[in-house]
């Protein structure tokens, strides 16, 4: 594109060139010498200025404004030199006065000695100076234009590249929080089976049967920390990976998982079962996995009853466990899982109540949409 701007320049002023020595050489009557010479050194000043329209476009304008009062003429560079001024020149008030300088300049009306001859020099001027002007105006507006769109279509790619990426944050820090809740509650459950093998130790049978399935939780927690690990190494413009979501369906796997780990737990399930909201349905899976791992941390060999009760409109989940009947084990916790679960709750629409009750036991009760 510059090479062709050059090459336009360069063709712009050896026409300059050309024109200006015809017009020095040709007229009759013919002009002396020194005003011939004169002519011929503007008219190559002006076509110099050509090489430079794009940076100076103010002295081409000029040049041709001089050259057509030396020659008595318009300047064959006035048309290129108002070209110029409006495309590349400055904006506002500035560019019409200088516009009208020199229009008024290149009118001559000082020579005027009929109606015809001032006709036929405004004519001229438009022809010569308006015209290209207005032809100026419209190309620079256009360019503006275009600029403006480019600008604004790379703003808007832009902006959406940053929420594709903020949306894959967010998916990753969501996925990151399910395999949380995973490993967290698989662990619990592993350290209730620990428990469980050792008042087992008189039966060697219940006891390879809670070691096989301790093996088995430990290989998925570890397969499952180091899917979180890997995921939080990844680099944040790749896709977030996908994996099959927990839901309803699943959590009566979570409470056979449960049961194995020792935890004495009734699933009931009211309604007519539906189709739900796989959203609905993995905040349910959540609740009744938070419950079960507090259960299992806070009040272990105490009955624990989970309720899935499907109504008109809505879901309500139930977790309700009775007193400990023996020692609580000495598990890490930090503290917010009640916190981030009531969170999950609200943001499908639904509500969380989880309180302790009168006889030890605790109970969480969630009421989803569906």
């Amino acid at each position: 594109m510059r090479r062709r701007s050059w090459l336009l320049d360069g063709a712009i002023a050896l026409v300059l060139v050309v024109a200006a020595i015809v017009q020095a050489t040709v007229p009759v009557p013919p002009f002396s010498d020194t005003r011939a010479g004169i002519l011929i050194g503007t008219g190559l000043l002006t076509a110099a200025a050509a090489l430079v329209r794009r940076r100076y476009p103010l002295l081409l304008l000029a040049g041709a404004v001089v050259h057509g009062l030396e020659s008595g003429d318009a300047s064959a560079a006035l048309p290129f030199g108002a070209y110029a001024f409006v495309r590349y020149g400055p904006t506002g008030r500035l560019r019409w006065v200088v516009l009208g300088l020199a229009a008024a300049v290149a009118l001559q009306p000082w020579q005027f000695t009929s109606g015809t001859e001032a006709l036929n020099n405004v004519l001229v001027v438009i022809a010569l100076l308006a015209l290209p002007a207005v032809l100026g105006l419209w190309v620079r507006t256009r360019a503006e234009l275009l600029t403006a769109l480019r600008e604004r279509a790379e703003r808007a790619e832009a902006e959406q590249q940053l929420r594709a990426r903020e949306a894959v944050l967010a998916e990753r820090a969501r996925i990151t929080r399910e395999m949380h809740d995973m490993v967290g509650h698989r662990v619990s459950l592993m350290v209730l089976q620990a428990g469980a093998i050792d008042m087992a130790a008189d039966d060697s049978a219940r006891v390879r049967r809670l070691a096989d399935q301790l093996q088995d939780a430990g290989r998925r927690s570890l397969e499952e920390l180091r899917q979180l690990l890997g995921l939080l190494q990844e680099d944040p413009d790749e896709d977030a990976p996908l994996a099959p979501q927990p839901g309803l369906s699943d959590v009566e796997e979570l409470v056979g998982d449960s049961r194995d780990a020792g935890l004495e737990v009734t699933l009931t399930r009211c309604g007519t079962p539906r189709e739900l909201d796989p959203t609905v349905g993995r905040t349910a899976y959540r609740v009744v996995q938070e419950a079960l791992t507090n259960a299992g941390k806070h009040a272990p060999g105490g009955p624990v009853a989970v309720t899935l009760d499907l109504r008109a409109a809505e879901l309500a989940v139930t977790v309700t466990n009775l007193a400990a009947t023996r020692p609580p084990a000495a598990l890490p916790s930090g503290g917010l899982g009640l916190i981030g679960l009531r969170e999950r709750v609200r943001t499908v629409g639904g509500t969380l109540r989880a309180e302790p009750r009168l006889d030890g036991g605790f109970r969480v009760e969630a009421v989803l949409p569906g």
